[in-house]
C-alpha cells in the first residue's frame, strides 16, 4: 500500500491505494480531506488518516508534500535568524538589487531583510572569482559575535562568503567550528544550499533556508514521530519543488527546497497523466482554496527554473531564492478567495483568502466574506446536496449576507454578482495562463488544458476556450491530484556550479571534469542514504547566454561523453529565438551554469485502464435542475456521479459531474467523453 499527502492553504489531502506488483497496476484507490491546521500542521495530516481509519502497519511507502516553508517565510513565523559574511558585505541582504519590477510604479517599497542588520556580522577572509585563497579565514572574532548571538536568542546561523559558490573552504571550517562549539544552533552555509553565482541572491537564499530550518526540522521530525506511532515503519519522503521526492534527512540539510513542495506534486502527476494517455503537451491548472497554480509541460517535460521569486508584486520586489523549482506561476485566486471593491469601484477577487477558518461565507462557520466558492454556490455549479463532498449544506442566509455589500455598492442582484466574481476569477487563472505560455513563446492552442485541485474541473472549460485550446482533461480523483502525483514521482537531487568560460571544443574536458566531481558529490550524498551507485542516473545541462549578456537559457546535453559543438551552437541560437525572439549568431557564447540532475528510479505503479461497467448513463444521473452558465444563460442541467461513469460514454453539455472532492461543469455547447483510464475529457461541440 502506498500513501501521499499533501497540505494545502485551505485543505489537507490524503490518498492511498494498493498496486498489483506484477502489472504495476493502481487498485483500490482511497481519499481523504480535512481541514488544514495551520501552526500544527501535522495534526491536519492525522485527521486525514483517522478519517479512514488507516492502518500504517499495512503502508510501505509514505510520501508528503507541505507548505510549512512557504508560510514561515510569508507569515514571518520563522525563527530568529543571524547571518555571518564577508568584510565588507554585511549590507548585501539590504541593498538588495536596484531594479523594480515595474519600472514607473511610484508606490514600490523595498521589503525590511529577514536579517536585521545587528545580527549580521562580519569576518575577516576573502576568495576571489578564480576560488584562490587571497586573505585566509580570521576566526579570532567569531567567538564575540556568537556570544551576540546568544543574548538576542537567535536560533539559526547562516554563512555566505564571497566566491563561496567557486570554493567554500572558508565556509566548510567555520560552520565545524560552528557546529562542534556551539551546537544548540542550526547552521547552514551558501554551498550547501546552491553553488550558484550572484552575491544577493545567494545570500538572500542561504538566509531564507536558515530562517525556516528549526521550524522545518521540529515539524518533519513530529511527523516522523507520529506517523511511527501509529504503525510506520518504513522511510518518510518529503516531496520538493524540484518534482522529485527525497528523504527526511536529505531535506533537513536544506528546508528551501520545499518552498513549493505541494504544487510540484500535482505538475508531476500531470507529467505521468500525459505520457499515460499519450498527451505530451499540456498546460496545468491547479486550484485550490486560496491559491491558483499552472505550469506548461512540453514533450512531456515539465520546465525547470533555478531562480524563484517569493512575494514579487508590481510594488515590491520580494526575495530571490536559488533552488531548482518547476516552473510554477502561482496567484491568489482560489475557492476561497474574497472579492472585493477598490477605491476604483472596480470589483476584485483575491489575494486575501478565507482559508478553511472560517471558510467561505456558504460554511456557515462564521466566515462574512462573500468568495469565489460561493458565487459557484449561487450559479446552482455546486450541488447543494454535495457541498464539501456532501458533509455540509451551503448556509444560504450566511451567503446572502455576505454578498449584500457587494449587490449594494454594484447596484447588482446576487446573481449578477456571483457570475461577476466568477467572471474576474476567470480573468485572474487567464493571465497567469498566459505568463506561462503566450509570454513565453508558446500558442496555447498546441496544448491541452489539465485541470486539477478542488477548483480547477469548475473553471477549467471557461478558460481553455478563451484560450482557445481544444480540450480539457479532467483526471480521475482531480480533487486530490497533488497528492496522487507524489506516489508517481522519482527521488531527485540537483546540483548547480557556477563557472564561466567560453563556449568552445578545447574547454570540452573541462566541462566533463566538472560534471564528473558534481557526480561524485551526488553518489556519496545518494549513498549516505543507502542507495547504491549503479541505481543513479543522471542527467546533463548547460546554462548558456551570448558573450555579454546577463540572462542564460538552459541546454540539455544528450551524451557527454560525444560533445558535438555545432549541434550545441545549433541548438542553443533555437533556444534562445523562441526564448527571447532573436539570435546572434555570430555572436561568441558562454558556459554560465553547469547543472546536474541524479534521479533514483522508485518503484512505481502505473495508472491503469478502467474496466467497462455495465451500466447506463441514466444510472449516473443524480438530478436535473437549472444551472447559471453566465453569458450561455440559465439552463436546466444534468448531474452525475461520477463514480458511475464508464469508459467511451459521451454526454453533451449543459451537466455537472460531481465528486466527493470537486464538480466539474461542462456548459451548454460543450461535450465529455469518459477515456479509457476514466479521465473526463471535454471538447467544444463545432
Amino acid at each position: 500500500m502506498r500513501v501521499a499527502t499533501d497540505i494545502g492553504g485551505t485543505f489537507t489531502d490524503l490518498v492511498f491505494f494498493d498496486y498489483d506488483r506484477t502489472t504495476k497496476e493502481v487498485k483500490n484507490v482511497e481519499v481523504s480531506k480535512s481541514s488544514t491546521t495551520p501552526g500544527e500542521f501535522e495534526k491536519g495530516i492525522l485527521n486525514t488518516i483517522k478519517k479512514i481509519d488507516l492502518d500504517l502497519n499495512t503502508i510501505d511507502f509514505f510520501a508528503h508534500g507541505t507548505t510549512v516553508v512557504i508560510n514561515a517565510i510569508t507569515e514571518r513565523k520563522g525563527s530568529k535568524t543571524a547571518l555571518i559574511t564577508t568584510e565588507g558585505f554585511r549590507d548585501v541582504l539590504e541593498i538588495a538589487r536596484g531594479t523594480r519590477p515595474d519600472l514607473y510604479n511610484f508606490n514600490f517599497k523595498k521589503e525590511e531583510p529577514f536579517v536585521e542588520r545587528y545580527l549580521r556580522q562580519e569576518v575577516k577572509e576573502r576568495i576571489n572569482y578564480l576560488g584562490e585563497v587571497i586573505t585566509p579565514l580570521d576566526e579570532s572574532e567569531v567567538d564575540k559575535h556568537i556570544d551576540e548571538f546568544v543574548k538576542e536568542n537567535v536560533e539559526a546561523i547562516a554563512i555566505c562568503f564571497l566566491h563561496g559558490y567557486k570554493n567554500p573552504i572558508h565556509e566548510k571550517k567555520l560552520a565545524a567550528y560552528i557546529r562542534s562549539k556551539y551546537p544548540q544552533f542550526e547552521v547552514i552555509t551558501s554551498h550547501e544550499v546552491t553553488r550558484e553565482w550572484r552575491e544577493y541572491e545567494r545570500t538572500s537564499s542561504t538566509v531564507l533556508s536558515a530562517y525556516v530550518k528549526p521550524i522545518a526540522t521540529k515539524y518533519l521530525n513530529n511527523l516522523t514521530h507520529h506517523l511511527q506511532k501509529l504503525g510506520y515503519k518504513n522511510n518518510l519522503y518529503v516531496m520538493q519543488s524540484n518534482g522529485g521526492i527525497t528523504t527526511v534527512e536529505d531535506v533537513k540539510t536544506n528546508p528551501i527546497t520545499l518552498i513549493e513542495s505541494g504544487p510540484a506534486s500535482g505538475m508531476l502527476g500531470a507529467v505521468v497523466l500525459g505520457r499515460t494517455i499519450g498527451k505530451k503537451n499540456l498546460l496545468v491548472l491547479d486550484i485550490g482554496g486560496t491559491t491558483a497554480k499552472c505550469s506548461l509541460i512540453e514533450n512531456g517535460v515539465p520546465k525547470i527554473v533555478t531562480t524563484y521569486n517569493i512575494e514579487r508584486t508590481k510594488t515590491q520586489a520580494g526575495f530571490p531564492i536559488l533552488t531548482p523549482v518547476i516552473d510554477i506561476v502561482e496567484i491568489g485566486n482560489g475557492g476561497g478567495s474574497i472579492a472585493w471593491l477598490d477605491d476604483g469601484g472596480k470589483m476584485r477577487v483575491g489575494p486575501k483568502s478565507a482559508a478553511a477558518n472560517p471558510g467561505p461565507s456558504s460554511y456557515g462557520k462564521g466566515g462574512s466574506d462573500f468568495t469565489t466558492t460561493d458565487a459557484n454556490v449561487v450559479c446552482n455549479r455546486i450541488h447543494k446536496d454535495y457541498f464539501l463532498g456532501g458533509e455540509l449544506k451551503p448556509d444560504f442566509d450566511s451567503l446572502e449576507k455576505a454578498a449584500k455589500p457587494l449587490c449594494k455598492e454594484l447596484n447588482m442582484t446576487l446573481g449578477e454578482v456571483a457570475r461577476g466574481v466568477i467572471r474576474v476569477a476567470n480573468s485572474n487563472m487567464i493571465n497567469a495562463l498566459k505568463s506561462v505560455s503566450v509570454n513565453k513563446g508558446y500558442d496555447p492552442r498546441d496544448f491541452s488544458l489539465v485541470v486539477i485541485g478542488g477548483g480547477g474541473p469548475m473553471h477549467g472549460v471557461y478558460l481553455a476556450e478563451e484560450l482557445q485550446m481544444p480540450e480539457v482533461i479532467v483526471p480521475l480523483n482531480a480533487g486530490v491530484f497533488s497528492a496522487f502525483g507524489m506516489l508517481m514521482s522519482d527521488l531527485r537531487r540537483d546540483y548547480i556550479r557556477t563557472d564561466v568560460m567560453d563556449l568552445n571544443a578545447d574547454n570540452f574536458s573541462i566541462v566533463k571534469n566538472v560534471f564528473q566531481e558534481m557526480k561524485n558529490e551526488a553518489i556519496a550524498a545518494y549513498e549516505r542514504d543507502a542507495y547504491n551507485k549503479g541505481d543513479i542516473t543522471f542527467e546533463y545541462y548547460l546554462d548558456l547566454r551570448y558573450a555579454g549578456q546577463e540572462h542564460s537559457v538552459k541546454l540539455g546535453l544528450t551524451d557527454l561523453d560525444d560533445l558535438k559543438m555545432d549541434e550545441i551552437e545549433k541548438s542553443f541560437h533555437q533556444l534562445h529565438k523562441k526564448r527571447y525572439a532573436f539570435s546572434l549568431t555570430d555572436t561568441k557564447i558562454e558556459i554560465v551554469n553547469y547543472h546536474l540532475v541524479a534521479e533514483v528510479i522508485v518503484n512505481k505503479p502505473v495508472i491503469a485502464k478502467v474496466e467497462s461497467k455495465k451500466s447506463s448513463i441514466k444510472d449516473a444521473l443524480i438530478a436535473t435542475e437549472k444551472v447559471d452558465f453566465d453569458e450561455l444563460g440559465i439552463h436546466k442541467s444534468s448531474f452525475f456521479d461520477r463514480e458511475k461513469l464508464a469508459p467511451e460514454m459521451i454526454v453533451s453539455g449543459p451537466a455537472i459531474i460531481i465528486e466527493h472532492s470537486t464538480s466539474t461543469v461542462v456548459p451548454p455547447d460543450h461535450q465529455f467523453i469518459i477515456d479509457e483510464y476514466a479521465n473526463i475529457v471535454i471538447s467544444k461541440v463545432h
